[in-house]
This record gives C-alpha cells, structure tokens and sequence, in this order.
C-alpha cells in the first residue's frame, strides 16, 4: 500500500463552509488505484490530487447517509457544497 497525504476543505457542521480551512489526512490507498489516479491526473491538467479526493469524499458522503435528518441537513448542503466547487472549481 502507497501512503497519499492530500487536503480536503473543512467541513462545519452548523456553520458555513469555509473553504480556505483545510485539514490534512493520511490515508493509505491501493496500488493499482494509485497508479490509475496518477495516469487521470497526467491526462486532466485542471485536477489535482486535492480536487480528486475532495470531489471523491464529499460525493461518498452525499451518497451515504448524512443529511436525512434535520439535524443533519445543514451538513449535507455543506458538503454538496463542497463538492459543486470541486467540480467547478468555484466557490458556489
């Protein structure tokens, strides 16, 4: 296994996102799955390693499970949020 360390903007649960506010995670991912992130990477200029796990995370977490509650929606906007500037690569 590969260790990959990459900063993903922070993610409040009841305030507003701020996107300069980053936390560094290490995390260690499988070869293969490295190797095909380095040949993206090398074939998208605009995408970074950062963008590629900000985009990545923020998606899983939509998909699987906050934001079905009250208590929780704040944070699920929060993090779609997250993921629209991934993408776009803007603030929203």
């Amino acid at each position: 296994m590969l260790e990959i360390r990459w900063l993903f903007p922070k993610i409040p649960l009841y305030e507003e996102v701020i996107m300069n506010a980053t936390v560094s995670i290490l995390a260690e991912i499988p070869e293969d799955l490295h190797e095909s992130l380095k040949r993206y990477l090398e074939t998208h200029p605009s995408w970074d390693q950062d963008r590629v796990f900000t985009a990545a995370l923020s998606l899983f977490l939509l998909q699987n499970g906050i934001g079905k509650t009250p208590e929780t929606s704040q944070s699920y906007r929060a993090c779609a949020r997250v993921y629209l500037e991934s993408l776009f690569q803007y603030p929203a």
